[in-house]
Parts: structure tokens; sequence; C-alpha cells
């Protein structure tokens, strides 16, 4: 009898108990004196169900959570016991491989999180029996022309926000005359509500090592960044291990595999500012200096890390990388849609019954992932919107849920696709309040460099809270229509061009909420109106 149990150890299984699970396992296992392997792992995405536990058996798989210590004797009963049935069916995730017994999980389609909850983050052998660097080895076969054009038939566009073809953008550097080259990878993630980064590296971060030094070969950079978030130790530890691992290997370093590429990673932590997301500020981050936007053009591909050509990916557009190479671009084309190849992930959160990690193919409608994987509203609750792309982002209301997830599609509605966030707001939700939260939180992340941001989202947030405290006055809407105008017009960098979004959209779609709030001073003003005429 094989037999292996896999504890979920991410960030957010540990939140939720995971470490007194893994020791309660642990130490019955060997009480027990039991021939197993016990392997940690990377979150499978289910939050909701988490700590989550994996008892395979032969090859049969039995998915398990949450799996509090007190569980632990009555489930491993069940499977190393004389037959005892201990365990309440409500601990059971799923019986099957597939996991088609469970929404939530089955009718997902997972490329860059695939093997997230099945291996080891700190095992290189784990991801090595899992194909692990075998499409670097392809890809150091081909041309590096042809590595580009492979990237670019595979309709790859970045995967952190503005949905730029990600072929195009390693074309650019790739042709760039100067030398040194620098790849940089945007671990940056900084929307409230988004995880999707830290899930996948905490899960699998020779991944995205592979797509990074895939794209190092294809585009002839020789040194990489990995620009991660110091609120995330778990996942920068993990990473840490992998480059060691990497270079130990022989994929890091000089003369990789043979092939004659010198490249090598190094992790730089950034102090939590949501603006060092945008390209040039990120770029000064890692200079040392402080992270504050500069104009455009040059771009980075031109002029970047230290006036060098660079190109910055974010971790779910170089996790991709692999796969398309082991599969072929036409597969991964497929995935999409006409303009948008793949699978999108995203962090499902608010007030939804099955929330966590997501990957569903582009093209996807919302309402198939929030209602047949996410389960629909909490607390039987309607659903009001989704918002979607965070702080820069838009909220979505429930009549448009047929909307696919696509980045020209959703951008129609006013909203954007963002790095992957998508918080769910049921029928109690008041949206003038969702868009102060949001805006108040891009007002206080603003570097203050340009007077638009700076001053312009201090206004928008001074009219939004007047609404709120029911001190609107009758003008105040198109007041913030305007300054939404000027903002997103005239500001310097992505910021506070997207600032205005979650007002805009909320504006749009649910402008009786605006007007309910002005109507008690509406009619003090005529009042106040009439007596100055008599």
């Amino acid at each position: 009898m094989k037999a292996i149990i896999r504890i979920g150890m991410s960030t957010s299984d540990i939140a939720a108990g995971a470490e007194d699970t893994f020791r309660a396992i642990e130490s019955a296992v060997r009480h027990r004196q039991l021939d197993v392997t016990l392997k940690r792992t990377g979150s499978l995405g289910a939050s909701h169900r988490e700590p989550v536990v994996d008892i395979e058996i032969d090859g049969q798989s039995t998915l398990y959570g949450p799996v509090t210590p007190e569980r632990v004797t009555p489930m491993l009963d069940q499977h190393f016991g004389a037959g005892e049935r201990g365990v309440s069916d409500d601990w059971v995730i799923s019986r099957k491989n597939d996991r088609s017994d469970y929404p939530f999980l089955g009718k997902q389609y997972k490329v860059t999180t695939k093997l997230c909850g099945i291996i080891d983050p700190f095992s290189l052998e784990d991801y090595l029996a899992h194909d692990g660097y075998q499409a670097l080895k392809q890809a150091l076969k081909m041309p590096p022309e042809a590595v580009v054009q492979t990237v670019k038939d595979s309709k790859l566009r970045g995967r952190g926000g503005a949905g730029f073809p990600t072929g195009i953008k390693w074309e650019l550097l790739r042709k760039a005359p100067k030398h040194p080259k620098f790849l940089i990878c945007n671990a940056d993630e900084g929307d409230p509500g988004a995880f999707m980064d830290r899930a996948t590296i905490e899960g699998d971060p020779h991944k995205l090592l592979e797509g990074m030094i895939i794209a190092a070969y294809a585009t002839g950079a020789s040194q990489g960044y990995i620009y991660a978030r110091a609120e995330y130790p778990l996942a920068v530890n993990i990473l840490r291990n992998a480059i060691a691992q990497a270079r130990e290997y022989g994929v890091l370093g000089e003369n990789i595999l043979g092939s004659g590429l010198n490249f090598d990673v190094t992790i730089k932590e950034g102090a939590g500012a949501f603006v060092c997301g945008e390209e040039t500020a990120l770029m000064h981050s890692i200079e040392g200096k402080r992270g504050m936007p500069s104009m455009r053009p040059p771009y980075p591909a031109q002029s970047g890390l230290w006036g060098y050509p660079s190109n910055i990916n974010n971790v779910e557009t170089l996790t991709s990388i692999s796969s398309i190479i082991l599969n072929g671009a036409d597969w991964y084309a497929g995935l999409g849609t006409a303009k948008s190849g793949g699978t999108k992930a995203f962090a499902l959160a608010g007030a939804i019954q099955r929330s966590g990690l997501v990957e569903v193919p582009i093209g996807t409608p919302l309402k198939e992932l929030i209602y047949d994987i996410g389960g629909g509203c909490a607390n039987g609750r309607e659903l009001k919107a989704v918002q979607m792309g965070g702080p820069s982002g838009g909220c979505i209301p429930a009549r448009m849920l047929d909307t696919i997830i696509d980045y020209d599609e959703i951008s129609a509605t006013g909203a954007i696709m963002g790095s992957g966030g998508m918080i769910v707001l049921d029928d109690t939700v008041s949206m003038v309040n969702i868009a102060h939260y949001f805006l108040s939180f891009t007002q206080d992340e603003s570097c203050g460099k340009c007077v638009p941001c700076r001053v312009g989202t201090r206004q928008m947030l001074n009219i939004l809270q007047r609404l709120l405290d029911g001190r609107g006055r009758i003008d105040d809407i198109e007041k913030l229509r305007r300054l939404c105008y000027t903002v997103g017009k005239s500001s310097l960098c992505g910021l506070g061009q997207t600032a205005p979004n979650p007002v805009l959209t909320t504006l749009r779609y649910f402008e009786d909420e605006y007007l309910a709030a002005v109507t008690n001073d509406v009619q003090g003003q005529t009042k106040l109106v009439a007596e100055a005429s008599v």
C-alpha cells in the first residue's frame, strides 16, 4: 500500500489552524507507526474549507476539510484503522481524483495553479517528478526568436492588469540593442482582497522560476529580479529556497544546462507601497530610490532598470510560460477567446458561499464562476454586484453577469480584469460606501507626485464622505463626474488614471443610490432658495 497525506500549509491554511492539524497528524502517524509519506503543500484554493487534508492511498484520493486536530483520529481510523466510520460526510470535500463531485474544484481548469496543493513547494524533486524544467530544456533547443513567436501565437496577455500581449513585450526587449538586459517579476500584489500571486508562489515556486528563465533566454536578459511584498514572508522564504535549489540543479547561474545562457535571480522585498505595482515606480524601488512613477516614453524595453532595457511581467504571466512551451501555442490559445488565450486566476472573496483561489478559461461567463463554482451569495442574500480589478477596477451589476471574462468585454463594462481580485457584493451593501472604500485606499496610496491624483482623489473622497454623512448637495454628483474625468485623463500613472473607476461604475449602474443621498438636502436647499427670493 502506498499512502500519501498532503496537508495544505499555505498562509491561508496556517491562518485557519493548519499548523496544529499538521502536528496532530504527524504525532498520530508516528504513534501508529504508519508507512505514510507526509507532505506539506500549498493551497488547493478552497479557502472556505481550510485546513485541507488529502489522503491518497494507492492512487485514490479523499479530500477533507476543515480538519481540526480533533478530527484527525477518526479521519485516520477511516483509512488506517479496522474499518471504523467516525468521519462525518460534512468533513469530506471530495472522494474523486478529478474533484468532479465538488463544483468549486471540479469546474475549474488549472494551468498556472495546477500543482498548488499537490506538490511540496520546498521540494525540487517533487517539481521534477511533474515535468519540472522540461519546458526549459525544450525551449533551449529552439531559437530564441521561435520562443518569442510561440508566446505571441499563444495569445497570452499580461495578467497584471492592462492585458498587453506578452509576446510583443518580449519581442521589444529582444530587439533592444543595449546590454545588459533585465527581467523583472512583479509579485507586489497590493489589491485589497487579492491573493493569487501569493498562493501561486507558496504552492509552486519553481514554475515561476522556469518561466523567468525561459523569458530570459527568449529576450536576452542576463539578470532577473522578483519584486515581492515583504508582507509575504512565507512566499519569500519559499522563493529563496527554490532559487538556491535551482542554482544547485544548474538552471540558474552561468552556462545554464550547457546552453551558454547566463541568468540569475535576486529577490527584492518591497515595503508595501501600492504605487510600486506601476512599472516605473517598481524599478525605482529596486534601484533604492523612492517608489514614484516616471513619464513614459521611454518605456522599460528602451530604458528601464538603471537605464538599461528591461521587461516586467507579473507572477501569473510567467507561470503560464512552461505550460505553453510543453503543450503548444495552439493549445493555450484554444483555451481562451479570439484575442486572449489561456486561463485566468481570481481571488474570489466577499459575500460568496465558496471563497478561494479560482482558475478558469478566459471566456467563462461571470455567472458560471460566481454561481457554479462559488455557490452564489452567502446567507441566501441576493447578489447586487461584482467588484473586479481592485482599487483600479469597477463594479459590474448583477444584471450583467452574462459578461464573459475577457479583457475587452470587462473593460466595456467600466471595470477592468486587473490582476484578479473579485469581490462579490450582496444586497446589503451601499455602493456609495464601496466607492468610498476603494477611493480612500487609492488616495492613501497616492505617491503625491502629480496634482491631479494627489488633490483630485482627495476632493472626490470629500464629496463621497459628504454624501455618506447625509450632507450631499445638489451639484455633488455632477462635480464627481467632472473630477473623475479630470483625474483619469491627467494623472501621471495608472494609479491615478484608474482611481475614478469605482466611482464611475457605481455612478453608472447605481446612480439612484447617489441621488438618494442628496434627496433630503434637496428639500432644504429648495427652501433656502425660496426664502432668499422673497
